[in-house]
């Protein structure tokens, strides 16, 4: 049930992109409306993520979880619907809200309702449907948008939702912390600054780093989140107990989760990108090339649950990260003429590094945090990954565009120097072949900063983690027994 309820996030937000030039088509929306309607998801998302978990812990978990879905679901069966782009905007947000309830809930649930022996299967299933889901969603939703109209995909989530919420009021027990004050300034600041935090990064590419729209955002973040955290320090009853990072793996893992996220966000989104235009792959083919990461990380998220009894979260995280960064040091490798051979040794590695590392990443972050607070910390990973991703597709995704205009010739026509799919649709084959030369020396500067900060978070892995051999622990236990020892 927990699976099913993030799968039906995971594919809603890997499918949209797909969905663009039948948005455009139908609906009339402009360039401007396309990007508000995946920021208005974003914005909401993220800035309630904190908030939302924290007021799961209170009021229960189960609750939010079906809340969440009921919202999402909802949301998902009145946008097929709408007939003007900013409809779609709204029900956009109202998703973004459903996913913030629902999303810290389903790991926030498997913390707290399995016991040790369980635990690390349960999350090496959870990382495999996020994993299958973000390769499965646009092998799906080609096929939907090549059969169906585009609100085809929106009404794919009900069916998902419903079932969910009929699983989670049958099956799953209620989890709760005790109970506590609530802390409404702490909710106001976190969602004001994370709001702000995720709009200066998303604005920033489209209207530039010194804009003033983005100035203004990044100096709201800077002040709402400085003054979340002093208020939350002086704090009798905090949202977020601050005193978690002084927890060494609980730092450890959310900075390693974060730097391997920012080196491979921007990447991941170019792959397809890859796949369409230098390959020449249709939308539903590209999807089913990404395959071989989904099957590796699936294979390998097992394998990383049956080590993990006999090795330690650190070990794992390591050696997850470093094959990881092989599989970008081949992609690395690739030229305009390489084919998908080299692809498919990156991508293999890939997945085998996430199988391995990811389920030990989240095990370790979630195992240090307390019982009581398994929302509000399940929150601050999706949070801590949120942001990285989005620092990656902003900062690393401006950089790229650059390298990728500068390789461009200097005559081309200036919208086909910023987009390889302009250079492609003006029907130039030397222009096409251009283009892809210049893309594939973008992939090539990103794909080696993949290499670089997932070396960085295996690293900090290494260097801030503690090596303790694994150890049995009964259903009572409130922690990861790699982790139970606080401080330090």
């Amino acid at each position: 049930m927990l699976c099913l309820s993030l799968l039906v996030l995971v594919v809603d937000n890997s499918v949209l992109n797909l969905a663009i030039p039948a948005l455009m088509a139908d609906l009339g929306a402009s360039p401007a409306d396309i990007q508000w309607i995946i920021d208005a998801y974003i914005l909401v998302f993220a800035g309630l993520l904190l908030t939302a978990g924290s007021l799961s812990d209170r009021y229960g978990r189960k609750r939010f979880l079906i809340i969440g879905l009921v919202l999402f679901g909802g949301a998902s069966l009145l946008a097929v619907l709408v007939t003007e782009p900013w409809h779609l905007i709204g029900v956009r947000a109202l998703m973004g809200v459903g996913g913030s309830f629902l999303m810290p809930s389903t790991l926030s649930i498997l913390i707290t309702v399995f016991d040790e022996e369980e635990r690390r299967k349960a999350i090496a299933a959870w990382s495999t449907v996020a994993m299958v889901g973000v390769i499965g969603g646009p092998t799906l939703g080609g096929f939907l948008l090549e059969h169906y109209w585009w609100g085809s995909i929106f009404l794919l989530n009900v069916p998902v939702a419903v079932v969910a919420i009929i699983a989670a009021v049958a099956l799953m027990p209620e989890s709760r912390g005790p109970a506590r004050r609530l802390d409404p300034l702490g909710v106001l600041l976190s969602t004001l600054g994370m709001t702000a935090l995720v709009y200066a990064v998303i604005s920033a590419p489209g209207a530039g780093w010194t804009s003033t729209g983005t100035l203004v955002a990044a100096a709201v973040a800077v002040l709402a989140l400085g003054a979340f955290v002093l208020w939350e320090l002086r704090s009798s009853h905090p949202m977020l107990p601050l005193g978690l990072f002084r927890e060494r793996n609980f730092s450890g893992a959310s900075f390693s989760v974060m730097l391997m996220s920012f080196g491979t966000g921007a990447l991941l989104l170019m792959l397809t990108q890859y796949l369409q235009f230098v390959l020449g792959y249709g939308p539903m083919q590209a999807g089913l090339a990404l395959l071989p990461y989904a099957a590796a990380a699936v294979v390998f998220n097992g394998v990383s649950a049956g080590l993990g009894r006999r090795v330690s979260n650190r070990t794992l995280i390591i050696a997850g990260f470093v094959v990881m960064a092989l599989g970008f040091g081949a992609l690395a490798l690739m030229t305009a003429d390489t084919g998908y051979g080299m692809l498919v040794v990156g991508l293999l590695l890939m997945g085998i590094g996430g199988g391995l590392g990811g389920p030990a990443a989240y095990a370790t972050l979630m195992g240090a945090v307390p019982p009581e607070h398994a929302g509000v910390g399940s929150a601050l990973n999706d949070t801590v990954q949120q942001t990285g991703m989005a620092l990656s597709v902003a900062v690393l995704g401006s950089v790229l565009v650059g390298v990728y205009t500068s390789a461009m010739p200097a005559d081309a026509p200036a919208a086909a120097r910023e987009s390889i799919a302009v250079a492609h649709q003006l029907g130039d084959r030397g222009l096409a072949e251009a283009a892809n030369e210049a893309f594939v020396s973008a992939m090539s500067l990103g794909s080696w900063a993949g290499v670089a900060f997932t070396l960085a978070a295996a690293v900090l892995a290494f260097t801030v983690l503690r090596t303790i051999r694994p150890a049995a622990a009964g259903p009572a236990s409130g922690a990861d027994p790699d982790l139970v020892k606080a401080g330090g």
